[in-house]
């Protein structure tokens, strides 16, 4: 008898903490689906999927060379970087005043920012050195809205959460929605070649006003030997400057444009320039036989959206600055003689 009462009064006792704790774990796994907005580790990412309401969607991959833009472009470390540390250190501030709720997640439904986030996962993961069968999974998906009135914070929801949330990141003073772009060219690196003389397989020079200064080189090995060849007539030089032609494989590293002028210039004034003969162009295959082309273009000292086209011929050159082709012709930006004339001298500078 006095083991059965002993017994009831554990129960009592046990029974309670049991409900409650059930409760507490309940309550805390669902505050983590409406508020889970942050990657706590952001070097599992593998891939992140931004698009808006309209047709403009990116999507970022980690490979073993960094992050590629659309499985095409070289993206801007700088930018990913911030993305990720924005989705490590965001916070939920506040949740949406119910006054206000309603309407919050219908602007989310029609101008929020979708955001997939995707990690690398085991289907056995028994600690550090005991992981098996590695896959990708959808770690979180999340809309991105647009600024509170003071624009100190974001109005975000999670994919099948019933509130939003206010968001912000603790010191930061604005709204996280920029750092969110579904634009391409946001994401884009403005470096054209960034090669060491170990990378390089070949690089040639055309100059279409004088096709006789036009030449290659091949890289033979990078310990020296090069074969340096004249376009014009495909025949070897063998006479030439070794340490000006060392120079000019070694400054392909970190050459970068100023400026993208795909939305800044009109298509008919791009198509203009593009179909006017080529100054230079550029051509590098790299070890792993990859190609990147650059087509070179005039510009005039004087804007030519200005200028009246009998007197095409008197506006001078501009001296500072060209046109440019890049990523398979996908981009027209422009360039710096500054950066690029190390790299744009004729075959005369080498065989003098």
């Amino acid at each position: 008898m006095k083991k059965n009462k002993n017994f009831i009064i554990i129960l009592i006792i046990i029974v309670p903490a049991a409900i409650w704790f059930v409760l507490q774990n309940d309550s805390s796994t669902l505050k983590e689906k409406e508020t889970g907005f942050a990657v706590k580790d952001t070097s599992l990412v593998t891939k992140i999927f931004i698009a808006d309401k309209q047709t403009n969607s990116i999507t970022l991959t980690r490979t073993k060379k960094g992050w590629i833009l659309n499985d095409k472009f070289n993206t801007n470390n700088r930018v990913v970087e911030s993305l990720l540390g924005t989705m490590n250190r965001i916070k939920v501030k506040a949740p949406v005043p119910k006054i206000g709720r309603n309407s919050i997640v219908s602007r989310l439904a029609s101008i929020g920012i979708k955001v997939e986030v995707y990690q690398s996962a085991y289907k056995i993961d028994f600690g550090e050195n005991f992981k098996f069968f590695p896959y990708e999974k959808l770690a979180k998906v999340f809309y991105v809205g647009d600024a509170t009135p003071d624009n100190l914070g974001t109005y975000m929801l999670i994919e099948g959460a019933e509130h939003p949330y206010i968001t912000h990141i603790t010191g930061f003073r604005g709204f996280l929605t920029p750092r969110f772009s579904p634009i391409a060219d946001d994401w884009k690196s403005h470096v054209i070649f960034n090669q060491t003389l170990s990378d390089i397989s070949s690089v040639s020079v055309k100059f279409g006003e004088k096709p006789e200064e036009s030449f290659k080189v091949d890289v033979l090995s990078s310990d020296g030997s090069y074969k340096l060849t004249r376009m014009i007539d495909n025949s070897t030089i063998i006479n030439y400057d070794t340490l000006k032609l060392l120079n000019f494989l070694t400054s392909f590293s970190d050459l970068r444009y100023e400026s993208r002028l795909n939305n800044l210039m009109s298509t008919i004034r791009q198509d203009s320039i593009i179909n006017m003969p080529k100054v230079y162009e550029v051509t590098m295959v790299d070890d792993d036989q990859d190609t990147t082309y650059m087509a070179c273009f005039n510009k005039r000292a004087l804007p030519e959206e200005i200028r009246e086209e009998a007197y095409f011929q008197l506006i001078p050159l501009d001296h500072d600055r060209f046109y440019g082709l890049v990523n398979d012709g996908e981009d027209f930006v422009l360039l710096q003689f500054y950066t690029f004339n190390k790299v744009l001298y004729p075959l005369s500078y080498y065989t003098r």
